[in-house]
């Protein structure tokens, strides 16, 4: 993928997914060890007759103590999950939005809430082969997904400057905020696999371009880092549009679908703020790190 912010490049597309992984692998690993450690301790007190109630006691406390730090990371990766999906929903319920909207104005379109996609159907953005440029059609349906971005984004984004995008003042926040909206580019098959990169890249910035055009209140839309949440990105011919599941596609429809692939997608990316409780959940791996280390040095002999 070929991906450009107007301020800065950056490819977040994964990003709650890769910080969902991260922190799953944390929770399994320190659990490991901690199973490890019992184990270990279970096997010392067997063959050690001679430890006193006050050394068993001790061990013991301390075992309670990384048992409980345990169920305080627990509780706190529950609350990032939680978060994550509140996010996930609020996307999805963004995505409806749009669609409702869009096809008030007459552009049917389809969603992939999974993925964050919103795809413009019925040849509303389309492109001659080898071509980016917008033509009239497509220029027309431009100007009504710019209108009905700028009516409905405000209420999922960080922040906005008011002045230049009147339809901010009085919004009420959602709790989760876009970070990105990648507008993707893609082509057909036809042509080499060089130009295509180019080509699909060449699509998104013609429309990013003509939708700030007629909505120039777009650009005032910030995500938390204070950065535009509109960007590009171009996929060549890698993401086509799939084939019927069914196998009884018309040649018509696949005409169509192959034409389909030389189209505008777009892509959203929510932000969740999870700094905090990241750091305090970093802060229980650390003590819980010393408690394991102190139990290690009590089970295993010198």
């Amino acid at each position: 993928m070929l991906a450009f912010d107007d301020t800065t490049g950056h490819e977040v597309e994964e990003a709650e997914e890769n910080y969902f992984v991260s922190m799953t692998d944390m929770m399994v690993g320190i659990l490991f060890i901690f199973i490890i450690m019992l184990m270990v301790f279970a096997l010392q007190f067997q063959e050690q007759t001679d430890t006193s109630e006050a050394q068993i006691e001790d061990v013991l406390n301390r075992v309670e103590e990384v048992a409980n730090q345990l169920k305080d990371l627990r509780d706190q990766i529950d609350s990032e999950l939680d978060s994550l999906n509140q996010s996930q929903r609020e996307r999805t319920e963004l995505l409806n939005d749009l669609k409702d909207e869009l096809k008030a104005v007459g552009l049917e379109v389809q969603i992939d809430p999974e993925n964050g996609v919103l795809r413009l159907t019925d040849n509303a953005i389309r492109f001659d082969t080898d071509k980016s440029n917008l033509n009239p059609a497509a220029r027309s349906n431009v100007a009504k997904l710019a209108q009905v971005m700028q009516r409905v984004l405000p209420k999922y984004v960080a922040s906005c400057d008011e002045r230049e995008a009147p339809d901010c003042i009085g919004v009420k926040r959602s709790t989760s905020t876009i970070d990105t909206v990648f507008i993707e580019g893609h082509t057909d098959t036809t042509g080499t696999d060089e130009r295509n990169w180019v080509l699909s890249t060449e699509r998104a910035v013609s429309t990013y371009r003509q939708i700030t055009t007629d909505q120039p209140g777009l650009r005032h839309l910030k995500n938390r880092g204070g950065k535009e949440i509109l960007s590009v990105s171009g996929y060549s011919s890698t993401r086509p549009i799939p084939e019927t599941a069914d196998g009884s596609e018309t040649e018509e429809a696949r005409r169509n679908r192959l034409a389909g692939n030389r189209r505008i997608d777009m892509r959203f990316v929510m932000e969740v703020d999870n700094s905090e409780r990241l750091n305090e959940v970093l802060k229980l791996t650390d003590a819980m790190e010393e408690q394991i280390e102190i139990l290690r040095r009590e089970v295993i002999p010198k």
